[in-house]
């Protein structure tokens, strides 16, 4: 209330504690009644306002209000879950159909022009054919593609999550979802942990500070990567693309090869309750704690702020870890195929050795060393694997050089240079599980470590999902011959 400065007591000073209690004084002689009574009739008054809103009274109807009305429908048992499967469903689509383009002018940027330009600078200034081979068919083209492959993606779902978070969703997942993971010995709020991990393995271990009890954190980190992240799409999509829908006729391609992938992260959440239901019955046994979850009311997302903070806070951080990882591999890429031992190249040497459990798995030698060198990030698991295919199959003229990542023109043509490195349906589903089911990348591995700030657990998080991915593929690979 602004004051006049007459009005105050004559001789006091301007904006004195005096001159505030003469100004009260004169005000309250001019309201009419007692002025405690006023201020409790406003309590109650508003009291009454919040209770009506908030209270059912058996024999009353009462006005719904659109929190309530909206609530009835997406945490009804008969809804909650479809509306939930549907607002994920589209924001996968939205992210993996956005993404084409911007992935595409990124790599045509960074690798159609960006790679020949390094290559010239690189060849004027005089630096050697080893120099170059390691820094830029190597470290640079590696990085090249995280960048392409990832940034995209996340720069779509990451906004796209918040949003549904700013919006008071997120809260109404975790209330879904929290009877099944209780059922299988996990906390409710693990829901968001898990969403956050079909972006990001390493966000989604992040996000799991929610979860206040540090057994059912545990669980949480621990099954976080069964979350296909968003590394792990581009191959799920291109092996599911080749494959699956090559087994169906052309119009029904798209849409097989979509409800293959679906699958894989429906699997991916199947296996999250199963090792969350054997962790709790077993090294993490306890109580299922309760907690209050309280539904926050829906407002209107703030759309500047999220873009902000989904793309400084989230987005570029988790790229960031990923390109520190993504150079040291691509020079171990470069020098897997380029360095000789007797005759024969390290990568060479390395994919006989793994052959025979390879082919037990379902795989071959190409996929088991494409993923031990791509452990720092998942996206260069398909270049990794078309370079080491080339190499083994002794193929030239496909688009790209052995010792060299490179982007092949279509589909058909990655195929055929598959198929020439002895790939089957088989090698496909199961490259698709290993891809759902294999260790951590090793950014998340890190961010485990400074979660847990146990060896221990870092070490288990990395390994029980390698063993899954083995005893699944390997049983796969044995009834898929059986029955052949």
């Amino acid at each position: 209330m602004s004051v006049p400065p007459e009005a105050g007591a004559a001789g006091a000073p301007a904006g004195s504690g005096e001159e505030i209690f003469q100004v009260s004084r004169r005000l309250r002689t001019g309201i009419e009644g007692d002025v405690h009574e006023h201020l409790v009739e406003a309590l109650y008054a508003d009291a009454g306002r919040i209770a009506a809103r908030a209270v059912s009274r058996p024999g009353r109807e009462r006005r719904a209000t659109f929190d309530a009305t909206l609530d009835r429908i997406v945490t009804s048992r008969l809804w909650g879950f479809p509306v939930m499967l549907g607002l994920f469903a589209l924001m996968f689509w939205l992210t993996i159909s956005g993404a084409n383009v911007p992935s595409a002018l990124l790599a045509d940027l960074l690798v159609g022009k960006g790679y020949p330009w390094l290559q010239e600078l690189a060849l004027a200034a005089g630096l050697p054919a080893w120099l170059r081979g390691l820094t830029i068919d190597g470290m640079y083209l590696a990085t090249a593609w995280v960048v392409s492959v990832m940034l995209p993606p996340m720069a779509i779902f990451f906004p796209l999550f918040t949003l549904l978070e700013d919006f008071g969703y997120l809260p109404r997942v975790a209330f879904n979802l929290d009877r099944l993971f209780q059922r299988a010995g996990a906390h409710g709020r693990q829901a968001m942990s898990t969403m956050m991990g079909f972006g990001c393995n390493a966000a989604g271990v992040v996000a799991t500070r929610i979860i206040d009890s540090p057994r059912e954190r545990l669980i949480a980190i621990l099954t976080n990567n069964f979350a296909l992240c968003n590394g792990r799409w581009p191959t799920q999509i291109l092996v599911a693309t080749i494959f699956i829908g090559g087994l169906v006729p052309a119009h029904l391609a798209g849409l097989v090869s979509a409800a293959a992938v679906t699958g894989v992260a429906m699997l991916g959440v199947g296996f999250t309750f199963a090792t969350a239901w054997l962790l709790s019955r077993t090294i993490l046994k306890g109580e299922v704690s309760t907690f209050s979850l309280e539904l926050p009311p829906y407002r209107p997302p703030r759309f500047w702020r999220t873009l902000y903070t989904s793309l400084i806070d989230r987005t570029l951080f988790v790229l960031w870890r990923a390109v520190l990882f993504a150079l040291p591999s691509g020079a171990v890429i470069w020098l897997s195929t380029n360095v000789e031992i007797g005759g024969r190249s390290l990568a060479e040497q390395a994919i006989t050795g793994l052959d025979p459990l390879g082919l037990a798995l379902g795989l071959n030698g190409v996929i088991l060393l494409a993923y031990v060198i791509a452990i720092p990030a998942n996206e260069i698991i398909i270049p990794t694997v078309l370079m080491l295919t080339v190499l083994s199959a002794k193929m030239t003229g496909v688009g790209g050089e052995a010792g060299v990542i490179f982007e092949l023109d279509s589909p058909e043509e990655i195929k055929r240079v598959l198929t020439a490195g002895g790939w089957t349906v088989l090698t496909g589903v199961n490259l698709m599980l290993f891809s759902l089911l294999h260790n951590p990348c090793s950014t998340t591995i890190y961010t485990i470590y400074k979660e847990t700030r146990s060896a221990r657990w870092a070490a288990l998080a990395t390994l029980l999902p390698l063993f899954i991915g083995f005893a699944v593929t390997a049983l796969v690979a044995f009834l898929w011959r059986a029955l052949s």
